[in-house]
């Protein structure tokens, strides 16, 4: 018998509020008070996102500042993502899900298994995913490097995804970028000179590719989501209902919105 998961279509949000969204949607699941849930959205504005573990110092404030760029720090570990125009998925389950009963990476895989099947939905082919090892690589920019079941097609990164473990829960979320020029991170974050911003910013555009550029066009929401609830659907074997965020879900978003992702000293830690 199927399981039965939630959807929800976010829309566009700012970068502290998708994360506190995220964050308030992992308690609720873990508590129970919700089913498994998967939610769709995307950035309004521009917001350049860390890693939880990443230092700040790496961030030109000035030319966030300037381009009016939002900037958070992530629940979940990785590198600095510029987050403009693209398709983000996030999954909550509870550890007490059979999907998470045998660790991280047995995680990612089946999670990669709905992403796959949902991008073959859109008429992509992929790369055979061996799941590299980046844990030696350096560089403050997430699409430079592949990692564990992140997803490339014509040899450069597609999907990158990153994945925390708390409170009775797992949430792992990923960035599609649907078109621009991905090399526009290196615009906001610090390097030792000109020359190795340049050279980072050739990295990223060898390194990664959008959505419209891996395909020759342009694809509407609608069939994005459309193209992924039937990926999930299928590969894990789950039944959709959409819904919304619940009463104590909102109530929790705007606590951690104002105690942590907006908060400019919990953003600096």
């Amino acid at each position: 018998m199927s399981s039965i998961w939630r959807i929800i279509d976010s829309g566009s949000q700012s970068g502290p509020t998708n994360m506190a969204i995220d964050e308030a949607i992992l308690v609720a699941v873990a508590e129970g008070q919700v089913p498994p849930t998967i939610r769709f959205y995307s950035w309004k504005p521009t917001c350049l996102s860390i890693g939880r573990s990443q230092s700040l110092t790496d961030v030109d404030l000035d030319s966030v500042c300037q381009y009016s760029y939002d900037v958070v720090r992530r629940p979940t570990g990785g590198r600095a993502i510029l987050h403009g125009d693209e398709f983000t998925y996030s999954v909550c389950l509870s550890k007490q899900d059979p999907m998470v009963s045998q660790g991280v990476l047995s995680t990612y895989e089946r999670i990669s298994q709905g992403l796959l099947t949902g991008l073959k939905e859109l008429g992509v082919t992929v790369d055979n995913q061996s799941g590299s090892d980046s844990s030696e690589l350096s560089g403050p920019v997430c699409f430079e490097h592949r990692s564990h079941y992140e997803i490339s097609a014509n040899g450069r990164k597609l999907l990158g995804s990153a994945q925390m473990h708390s409170r009775g829960g797992v949430l792992q979320h990923g960035s599609l970028p649907l078109r621009g020029d991905l090399a526009d991170i290196c615009k906001v974050l610090f390097f030792d000179s000109k020359d190795v911003r340049e050279e980072a910013a050739v990295r990223v555009r060898d390194q990664a590719i959008t959505l419209s550029e891996l395909i020759g066009n342009e694809v509407n929401w609608k069939h994005i989501v459309d193209a992924f609830v039937q990926g999930f659907s299928f590969a894990l074997d789950v039944q959709f209902l959409f819904g919304n965020l619940t009463e104590s879900e909102l109530k929790n978003s705007e606590k951690l919105l104002t105690e942590k992702y907006s908060n400019l000293s919990w953003n600096n830690n």
